[in-house]
């Protein structure tokens, strides 16, 4: 028998859950129950669909076992799918997707209490060592023959021996603490089972001693009793189900520690005959922005568990989605290639799609709470509006932004409703940071004339915007852009342009090819340039995106630079003949407003030297 040490950060981790949680440490029970129901699902969906399994003697269920004899161990056990050596190691000796290290980081100040933390960082197991000096878990894989045990202190590391054990399944053998002691009563137990897991799908034994007479004739009797419902919460008729009903079931199937942000339940009849009960969480999952997240949804067929690794179930941009969809009609040996082509299965999608959208749709009423809807998912939603063209119109209905008019979020719908008649467009600005953004030099025109500008600062902003469209006959212009430039020209402007001929020309001269053109602004106040993308090319921040994503031969970026022709600066330019200063403060205006862009300076040496040599000359 080997002995394992624990990854360095699993260590830690341990000992922070181990002094950190106590008092939350009855979530134990529900997250070990609720491995023990997967193990279940899984194996009762191998005994249908694997030939090798079919004939496996298998009644599911979940025993769970108070010592009896003072040795303070609780047991939990299951004969679902179990488990071999390298699973165990795989599983229990690691902690592969949990996110450890931001886990730890969270365990500090006023979260270390939080038993919120257990759930979304996917650490459920380990919640174990909580209430137990040591634990040993006794597993057999389903159509194996060996057993395995394996044992730890959780502190100096782990252990992995072959052992016997009489059929399939797992055994989670707590030895209990000081602060498990409590667990060692059926009531306790009792009382934690009903609260947080009466809605698992298969029956739970409790199994416990009691001792009865005077001394001399003291009599044990063994007690059993089955104490949840055992049946699928989400075939219940929604009348008879309570909120902590569903609120238990969500934190069984997301391993999440607090109750949902909302639900939705629809049992459909008719053609089709499919439940699905869907939940959104509070937080956004950890692994959302993960191309390896983990998708939130599971697939049962007739109350037989299919599969929750199933990306197909719903869109990309749902995938922040918990919950179940249970079809009537599908067949039980469906396998993932047919999931991807079946009719019923594509039906079933697009109304659970359509149902989403419309309840978000609902909840969109109530500006308080779709706030905190939109500060979770925002993003993904902006996904859907570029990848999902048959909902584009709904998901654009639903997106909210930031903007120079109001605080807080906006609508497209809300932002044309406050538009003056004379304005001929929807304006906003992309870039990648919010605070930058509202002091581009850009806004002050569209400010001047009460134009609403919209702020956007999603890194897809710049792909997702252009796909919208006209929103109700209003076209979406970025004000980056030479574009949007037309729109806020006056004849007092187009004269002013007339008259800046000559020193646009002297600086085009000076800049040469740095620059694609040199304009007069109609839209800069107290700034003397900006720079901005012509309509046809990709903006600094579409071009940082590319560069980020791998893209190799990405055209060198040329900007249109726009001078104020009333700054002072441009008046001097324009008033001076010396060369060498006209080509200094040329290189001035366009570099600085590469800065205020966010773009890098090639030269910054040549840089430094300019600003120098104009510096000097005000002494």
């Amino acid at each position: 028998m080997a002995k394992k040490k624990f990854k360095t950060e699993v260590s830690q981790l341990l000992n922070l859950l181990i002094h950190s949680l106590y008092s939350h440490s009855e979530i134990f029970l529900r997250e070990l129950i609720s491995n023990s129901s997967d193990a279940l699902d899984r194996l009762k969906y191998l005994t249908l669909t694997d030939d090798s399994l079919k004939n496996l003697d298998f009644t599911p269920k979940i025993d769970i076992r108070i010592d009896g004899a003072g040795e303070n161990t609780l047991v939990i056990e299951d004969n679902g799918i179990g488990m071999n050596d390298e699973d165990l190691a795989s599983s229990l000796g690691t902690i592969a997707r949990s996110g450890t290290k931001n886990f730890m980081e969270k365990l500090s100040g006023d979260a270390k209490k939080d038993s919120n933390l257990i759930g979304r960082f996917g650490v459920g197991f380990y919640s174990c060592f909580m209430v137990s000096d040591s634990v040993e878990v006794i597993s057999r894989k389903a159509g194996e023959d060996k057993a395995w045990k394996w044992t730890s202190d959780g502190n100096s590391g782990y252990s992995i021996e072959e052992t016997e054990r009489a059929g399939q399944g797992t055994s989670v053998i707590l030895h209990l603490n000081e602060a498990g002691k409590e667990y060692d009563s059926q009531w306790q137990v009792k009382t934690v089972i009903k609260k947080y897991s009466d809605h698992i799908a298969f029956p739970i034994q409790l199994h416990w001693s009691e001792t009865s007479g005077e001394d001399d004739k003291k009599k044990t009797e063994e007690k059993e009793e089955q104490v949840n419902a055992a049946s699928a919460l989400w075939k219940r008729p929604k009348s008879e189900l309570k909120d902590e009903d569903y609120n238990e079931f969500y934190k069984t199937i997301s391993h999440e520690g607090e109750d949902p942000m909302y639900r939705i339940h629809v049992q459909a009849e008719g053609t089709l005959e499919y439940t699905t009960l869907f939940f959104i969480p509070k937080n956004a999952p950890m692994d959302m922005f993960q191309a390896d997240y983990k998708p939130g949804v599971k697939l049962y067929v007739k109350r037989v568990f299919i599969t929750d690794d199933d990306k197909e179930l719903l869109p990309v941009y749902l995938r922040f989605v918990r919950g179940v969809i249970d079809s009537e009609d599908l067949p039980l040996n469906v396998s993932r290639e047919i999931l991807q082509q079946n009719k019923v299965m594509a039906k079933i999608r697009e109304a659970s799609v359509k149902k989403l959208l419309s309840e978000f749709k609902k909840i969109s009423d109530d500006e308080e709470k779709y706030a905190e809807f939109i500060d979770q998912y925002n993003r993904p939603l902006k996904e859907g509006m570029y990848s999902d063209w048959a909902h584009k119109d709904d998901l654009t209905e639903l997106v909210r932004y930031k903007s120079t008019a109001v605080d807080g979020w906006t609508s497209l719908a809300a932002y044309k409703d406050r538009m003056p008649e004379d304005q001929k467009a929807i304006y906003y600005l992309a870039g990648e940071n919010e605070e930058a953004l509202r002091k581009s030099p850009l806004l002050a025109a569209y400010r001047e004339k009460g134009y609403e500008v919209l702020i956007m600062s999603d890194e897809i902003d710049e792909i997702v915007t252009p796909m919208i469209g006209p929103f109700k006959e209003k076209e979406l212009k970025a004000i980056n852009r030479s574009g949007a430039l037309d729109d806020l020209k006056t004849d007092d402007d187009k004269k002013k342009e007339k008259d800046a001929e000559p020193v646009l020309k002297k600086i085009k001269n000076a800049l040469g090819e740095a620059v694609k053109d040199v304009v007069a602004s109609a839209r800069l106040a107290d700034a003397p340039s900006c720079l901005v993308s012509d309509d046809a090319d990709p903006s600094a921040q579409m071009r940082q995106m590319l560069q980020a994503m791998g893209q190799k031969d990405i055209p060198e970026a040329t900007f249109i630079l726009e001078v104020n022709p009333d700054h002072p600066v441009v008046k001097g330019l324009a008033d001076t003949s010396d060369d060498d200063l006209v080509k200094d403060v040329a290189h001035l205006l366009y570099e600085q407003a590469l800065l205020v862009e966010g773009v890098a300076l090639k030269d910054p040496v040549a840089f430094a030297s300019r600003l120098n040599r104009i510096t000097s000359r005000a002494f």
